[in-house]
Formats: structure tokens, sequence, C-alpha cells
């Protein structure tokens, strides 16, 4: 998890990753930030992240992503 903190504190540092739940739902990821992310997830984690899988609830929070990067990991 210490590596997705990583990469999330690369994306925008003055931002308490560990305290937001609602990380698209209020914006805090935009866009361009998702795309990074899918990206980098997709290069540390050697995972694909289908389009299917980009969604809030996959993404809104750091457990939500761990988790989606875990569940990725077991296919």
């Amino acid at each position: 998890m210490e590596k997705l903190l990583d990469i999330l504190m690369e994306i925008d540092d003055s931002i308490d990753w560990k305290a937001q739940k609602a990380l698209v739902n209020d914006r805090f990821l935009d866009s361009f930030a998702v795309i990074s992310l899918i990206a980098e997830l997709e290069e540390q984690f050697d995972i694909e992240i289908e389009a299917a899988e980009i969604i809030p609830e996959n993404l809104n929070s750091v457990d939500a992503i761990w988790k989606m990067i875990q569940r990725l990991k077991e296919n």
C-alpha cells in the first residue's frame, strides 16, 4: 500500500489521501489525474485496468483503489 500512497503523492502532495473517501466524487481526482493514476498503477503493480474498472467505486478512496489492485493481481 505504501507504493500506492507514493503514486498518489506524486499526483498531488497537498491531499490527505488516507482521509478522503470521495476522491472522484469530490473532484480531488480529475480526469487527467485518473488517467495518470491508472497508467502508473498498471506499470507499478503489473496489472491491466479495463475501462469498466474506472468507476468511482474503485477510485474514491485509498482502500478502494488498493482492493481493486489486489483483485486485479489475483486474476
